[in-house]
């Protein structure tokens, strides 16, 4: 019996309708910026497997930190206990992130890294005596699939069944030059009159949403009403962290600062899962009392765990390495020379770049899972490409390892199909 074979028995994958689409590709290799087949066919990988392979798969130097790590200590639970990895971990994110900083919380994803935030959040003016139910996002973001992640995300095709459930969230559009008056009179308007919590946001990147990019001087509009009025600002940097767009994260792009920020993905270079939650110092204040009740009780069992926390060091010194900053600025300006190329073709319908995130819309109808999406999938597949379009949009994600030849072939690829189409 094939591989194949052996995962339709048990498996239910995700994003998946297992009736139209019964077929997973067996992966049984992968090096740098290739995935191999069990026929030993390469596929480049274009998206670094959901944006978390950033390195290149099964880099050597983070390798030797994990073997080193497992060698020493697996696992230990995080409550009541400390180790050495977690603390030169909290160490490294806290001299990276934006300088209002000051304490990090240890979850599993990017989707509980999300939960933690809102949670953070809402206790904290709980604890302050100012109880506040609501939170304010974007039209059409994505936080994750945990219940409070999902409420404040905007996009049905993945909340349809359970809206039902949700939080109290309020969605405002993201801004563009035209609306931004009208979104500020939006914002002050739900302030005013909802007991308002906290704002989430994917800064500059709507990652689920298409790869929609909108402009920071306008979100930084937002963000200062919302801290002038007390809400608590969070920064969703789970799929922009970690230099995709051209700096370590996006929030530093703007001036003003967010009170929390959220990450996943990247920071463990697609090892093994790991969320963190950072947050201003202040945040933590609000949660030290004689009473144990306004304690954060909230924890994960692989919180913290050594290795994960071995492998997210490895991958920032890769990430501030000359080596990898050196390619970050390679792969921009690859994008920038293909753009030149691509953009007037009369199939494209916009492009869109920031940092090494590469995005296209094709300029035909077509829906977001549809047939259509899929024989453009299968046209990337046959090619040795591993791209997935969101719909009518083509985006590329690379790892900052792959080199000129790889992108090269990934931008003949979409030329191909623009042709063809």
């Amino acid at each position: 019996m094939t591989l194949q074979e052996r995962d339709k028995k048990h498996l239910w994958h995700p994003l998946t309708q297992h009736q139209l689409h019964p077929d997973a590709l067996p992966i049984v290799r992968a090096e740098g910026a290739l995935l191999y087949d069990e026929q030993g066919k390469s596929y480049i990988d274009g998206i670094a497997s959901w944006y978390t392979a950033m390195y290149g798969h099964c880099h050597p130097q983070i390798i030797a930190k994990v073997q080193q790590q497992m060698t020493t200590l697996d696992h230990i639970v995080f409550s009541g206990f400390t180790h050495a990895p977690a603390i030169e971990l909290s160490e490294q994110l806290i001299a990276l992130l934006p300088d209002n900083q000051d304490k990090i919380f240890f979850s599993d994803n990017g989707s509980t890294a999300n939960e933690v935030a809102i949670k953070m959040a809402l206790q904290y003016h709980f604890n302050r005596g100012d109880q506040r139910t609501t939170i304010i996002a974007f039209e059409d973001g994505f936080h994750g699939d945990t219940f409070g992640a999902m409420s404040a995300s905007g996009l049905s095709v993945y909340n349809g069944p359970f809206e039902d459930f949700f939080i109290d969230v309020q969605r405002i559009p993201t801004p563009t030059t035209a609306n931004i008056e009208t979104v500020k009179e939006q914002l002050q308007t739900l302030i005013t009159t909802h007991r308002v919590a906290a704002f989430i946001y994917e800064p500059l990147v709507q990652g689920a949403n298409a790869m929609h990019m909108f402009d920071g001087g306008l979100l930084e509009q937002l963000l200062q009403i919302c801290q002038a009025h007390g809400v608590i600002t969070i920064a969703d940097e789970v799929m922009t962290g970690f230099g995709k767009t051209g700096k370590h994260f996006a929030s530093e792009h703007l001036e003003t600062q967010p009170d929390i920020i959220s990450m996943s993905k990247a920071l463990t270079a697609g090892f093994v899962p790991m969320g963190v939650t950072s947050c201003a110092g202040y945040i933590y204040d609000a949660f030290l009392d004689n009473s144990i009740g306004k304690a954060f009780f909230h924890a994960h069992t692989y919180s913290g765990t050594p290795i994960a926390c071995a492998v997210a060091l490895a991958g920032i010194e890769l990430l501030q390495s000359d080596a990898i900053q050196l390619n970050i600025q390679r792969i921009i300006h690859s994008h920038q020379q293909f753009d030149t190329k691509v953009r007037q073709h009369p199939l494209v319908k916009s492009t869109r770049q920031l940092g090494v995130i590469y995005a296209l819309d094709l300029a035909i109808d077509m829906d977001r899972y549809g047939n259509k999406r899929y024989e453009i999938f299968d046209h990337f597949m046959r090619q040795g490409i591993y791209l997935r379009p969101l719909g009518k949009t083509i985006y590329i994600l690379p790892p900052y390892v792959i080199t000129a030849q790889q992108l090269t072939l990934i931008y003949d690829a979409i030329t191909a199909l623009l042709d063809q189409l």
